[in-house]
This record gives C-alpha cells, sequence and structure tokens, in this order.
C-alpha cells in the first residue's frame, strides 16, 4: 500500500498534476458557488476534456473538480440567501443571518475550515475502507452483485423524497435508456428501430448534458431571483475559527460521522447529510433557540455533514462500483469511458489509479482551504456574473461536450431531446437521482443476471438461497414496503405524538 501512496504522490505532484489539480478545485469551488449549479454540474461540463487525456491525469481533474464543487456550495448560501446546491440548503438558515448581522467574515471563514475537516478525514477513511470491503466483494458472484445493484436502485426509489411511484418511474426511464443498443452478453441489437445511430446507444455524457446541466440551465434561467438584485457585500477578512470549533468538538464529531454514513447510502450525498447534521446539532444544543438566528453552530454542522459525505460516497462506489450519489455516477461512468472496469477487481487492476483518486481527492481538499483562506474578500465577486453571459457559455459547452463524446451529429438532437425529457421530469415531479442511478448501473444488472442464469441448473431461486443476495433482496423489499405498513399500522401513533 504504501507503494501505490508513493506513487499516487508522484502522480500529483508534478508540474502537470498541480496545475490540473488546482486549476480543477478552483472551477468546481466557482461553478459550486453559483445557485442553481453544482459538482455534478461541473463534472458533467468538464468531462469531455477528459478524452485527451490519460486515465490517471483525468482523474486527477475530475475529483478535484468534485471537491471543489461540493465545497463551493455555501458561498451563496451565506452572503445571498440562496444555496449554491442542495448540499448547502441548511447552512442558510443561520448563514445568511449572519451575514444580515455584519458576520459574514466569521461565517464564511468558519464553513471554510468545517469543509476541511469534513472532506480530509472521511477520504483518509475510504481509503482503508475500500480495500477492506474490495477484498470481501471479490468472493462475491453474479446474484450477489445483481442483489445490490437492484438493492441500491430500490433505496435511492424509498429514500428520495416524494412520491414513490415516482421514483419508480425515473428508475423505469433509466434502465430503458441504458438498453437501447447492443446486448452486453449476446450482442442483440435493440430499440435500436433500424437505425446505426441507436446503435452504439446513448453515451453518459449526452444522457448528463441533456438531462441535468441543459435542464439545469433552462429551469435556473427561468427562476426570478438573480444576484444581481443583492446588494454588494464585503467581507473583511479571514476570521479564525478554531475557538468555534473547540467550542463545539463533539458536535463536529456526530456530524463528521453523519455525513459519511449517509454518504455511503445509494443515491442521498450530501442532499440529505447537511439538513439531518443541521436538526442533530439543534436538537442536541444547549441553546436550541438560537439556531436560524445567526448560529455559527448552524453553519458549521451542515457543512462539515455534507463534505463527510465525499468519503462516505466513494467507498462503495470504488470497492463496489455502486454510485452513492450523481457525482460518483459521473465518476463510474468516466471509468467505463477510459475502459476501466468499475468495482471490487479495480483495487488489484489498477490499485495505482486508485490511490491516486484517493489523495487527489485530499490534496484538492488542502487546495480549495487556501484558496477560500487566501481569497476569503474575492468571494462576493463570484455571485456577480451576469447570468445572460454565464448560461448561454453553459449551454453552447453542453452541446460541444455531446458531440465530442462520438463525433457524431446525431448526439446533438440526442441531446436536445434528453432536456426536453429532463424539463418534463421536473415538471411531473420525477426525481432525477434514480434515473442517473439506474441508467450507470443498468448495463451491471443485465449484465450479472445474464451471468447468474447461464449457470447450469440455474433458477431463480438461487438468488435467494444465496445468503447475501436473499438479504440485500430483503432489505430492498422491505424497504420499498414500510412507507405503506408505517402508514397503515403506525399512521395512528404518529398523529398521537404530533399532538403530544
Amino acid at each position: 500500500m504504501i507503494g501505490y501512496v508513493t506513487a499516487a504522490f508522484q502522480n500529483i505532484f508534478t508540474p502537470y498534476g498541480l496545475m490540473v489539480s488546482l486549476l480543477g478545485a478552483a472551477y468546481g469551488m466557482i461553478v459550486g458557488a453559483i445557485p442553481g449549479l453544482n459538482a455534478t454540474t461541473a463534472l458533467v461540463l468538464v468531462l469531455p476534456i477528459t478524452y485527451a487525456m490519460d486515465s490517471i491525469t483525468a482523474y486527477i481533474l475530475l475529483v478535484a473538480v468534485w471537491v471543489g464543487g461540493v465545497s463551493g456550495g455555501y458561498i451563496g448560501s451565506i452572503l445571498v440567501g440562496i444555496p449554491g446546491t442542495i448540499g448547502s440548503v441548511a447552512t442558510v438558515y443561520d448563514g445568511y443571518e449572519m451575514t444580515k448581522k455584519g458576520e459574514s467574515g466569521r461565517a464564511l471563514s468558519a464553513a471554510a475550515v468545517a469543509n476541511f475537516l469534513g472532506t480530509f478525514p472521511s477520504l483518509l477513511i475510504a481509503m482503508f475502507a475500500c480495500k477492506a470491503i474490495a477484498k470481501f466483494a471479490v468472493k462475491l458472484g453474479p446474484w450477489e452483485f445483481f442483489s445490490l445493484c437492484m438493492c441500491a436502485m430500490v433505496l435511492v426509489v424509498t429514500l428520495s423524497k416524494g412520491n414513490i411511484f415516482k421514483g419508480m418511474i425515473s428508475t423505469g426511464i433509466g434502465l430503458l435508456l441504458s438498453q437501447v443498443g447492443f446486448a452486453p452478453v449476446c450482442a442483440t441489437p435493440r430499440f435500436t428501430f433500424g437505425s446505426y445511430q441507436l446503435a452504439g446507444g446513448f453515451t453518459l455524457v449526452c444522457v448528463m448534458m441533456g438531462l441535468f446541466a441543459g435542464r439545469v440551465i433552462i429551469l435556473e434561467y427561468a427562476r426570478e431571483e438573480r444576484m444581481g438584485e443583492h446588494k454588494k457585500i464585503k467581507v473583511s477578512g479571514f476570521v479564525d475559527p478554531i475557538k468555534d470549533l473547540i467550542r463545539n468538538k463533539m458536535m463536529v464529531l456526530r456530524s463528521f460521522f453523519v455525513g459519511l454514513w449517509i454518504g455511503f447510502l445509494p443515491g442521498m450525498g450530501s442532499a440529505l447529510s447537511n439538513v439531518v447534521a443541521y436538526a442533530q446539532a439543534q436538537s442536541s444544543s444547549q441553546h436550541p433557540e438560537e439556531f436560524g438566528k445567526g448560529c455559527i453552530e448552524g453553519v458549521i454542522a451542515p457543512e462539515i455533514a455534507n463534505n463527510a459525505s465525499i468519503g462516505g460516497a466513494i467507498i462503495p462506489a470504488i470497492s463496489l462500483g455502486i454510485p452513492g450519489d450523481g457525482a460518483t455516477a459521473l465518476l463510474l461512468g468516466s471509468l467505463i469511458l477510459h475502459g476501466l472496469d468499475a468495482g471490487p477487481l479495480l483495487m488489484s487492476k489498477q490499485p495505482e489509479l486508485v490511490y491516486t483518486i484517493f489523495m487527489c481527492g485530499i490534496f484538492a481538499s488542502v487546495m480549495v482551504l487556501l484558496v477560500q483562506i487566501f481569497g476569503i474578500k474575492l468571494l462576493p465577486m463570484l455571485l456577480n456574473v451576469p447570468y445572460h453571459w454565464l448560461y448561454p457559455a453553459i449551454v453552447i459547452f453542453c452541446f460541444i461536450g455531446s458531440y465530442v463524446s462520438s463525433s457524431n451529429d446525431f448526439t446533438l438532437f440526442a441531446t436536445l431531446g434528453l432536456t426536453l425529457l429532463g424539463l418534463w421530469m421536473n415538471y411531473a415531479g420525477i426525481p432525477a437521482s434514480p434515473f442517473c442511478l439506474a441508467f450507470v448501473l443498468g448495463s451491471m444488472v443485465e449484465t450479472n443476471f445474464r451471468r447468474a442464469m447461464s449457470y447450469h441448473n440455474a433458477t431463480f431461486a438461487m438468488f435467494f438461497t444465496r445468503p447475501i443476495s436473499c438479504i440485500l433482496l430483503l432489505v430492498a423489499l422491505a424497504s420499498l414496503l414500510w412507507p405503506y405498513i408505517r402508514e397503515r399500522f403506525f399512521a395512528g401513533r404518529t398523529l398521537a405524538a404530533d399532538d403530544d
């Protein structure tokens, strides 16, 4: 392991590696700071650039962009009361109130250090945990991997907000689009309708550019809020938050482990961890009445949790090939684009790349912290970018990226069609996270199912006679039925508790 870590250092600490990491972290932070855009959008826009890079350099860039994108979301939350990313929603409650009271420097400083305290140790834990989980995962067969993928998709459906039925629709659409093209085992053409344009299926870049980047740009441009309408904010400088962190050290630890665990759950990530950590901090506080009025704990807790989810999300992505959120789904997809197989064998086949991913994330967290400390007075400038310049440029990059992914004019029309699909899904209230996970895992689900059924005397019963596979399927079934059981048998108790 030490040898691979040393090799990872050598890959990063070159003039080119340092430049790529620094630029990627800064770019991710800028995109993450702009309300409506997020780390996933930043990754989608930069993904086509990695085509011309080797796999190690590509991942140095992608991981740096990811860490910077997650870390930059607090800037809009604190300065203008509009979260830069969904992972910084809870930061608005107290961060913006502190800005109103003239304490924007203190809030930004505490959030910057909290980001680092969430990212750095979580990636260290992930680096050691992935190796142990991968050693166990290589002993699993196609039955367990099929059940694991199904469990992950069902958990995303049931844990995501909104109607479970709509989550299942999103998953179904993602699986359907992943089947377009040739079958992975027997190479039978499916849903091509005799068109050679559809024979290769929809590329990951094409889908993400349309369904995420294009849809987000159109929806955000239609919003009524505009950064230019807010008054100019001045930040005095960096304010040392060490005393605040030491005084709330137990809350820091609890928030860290909340974010690490929720990040490990498929499809959750920072979208849920920041809200749960905020609620946990308020419930355990000795002065809960101060939350929502400019309390520094209300800034530290959600920012530590949403960055700790980075390490939690990367554990199943590297060790099992199961993405923890939309960003890790893109990272797994980029592995496939570079001819690598995501999953437990990645640790044994490409250990240098895996440890480079971890070390790049750790190094990027340091870079982001330094940029945020020394550039804290310039952070308000990120929110003054004219939307009428920014959004058209992003749309152009979306279509350029789609074309570069296949050098085919058809992808431009496919991206436009997928943008319309994303708008319809948003209008219908259909979540995008289940779609993303299902599209990435679709091929893996089918391949493992067909491998399992190709064994001699194989039957459907084998999915339930093998203990781990059976447990995973039962967990999926229980999570799918639990909301109905809770409503049927526990609704009365819940109402009584609410009345009390």
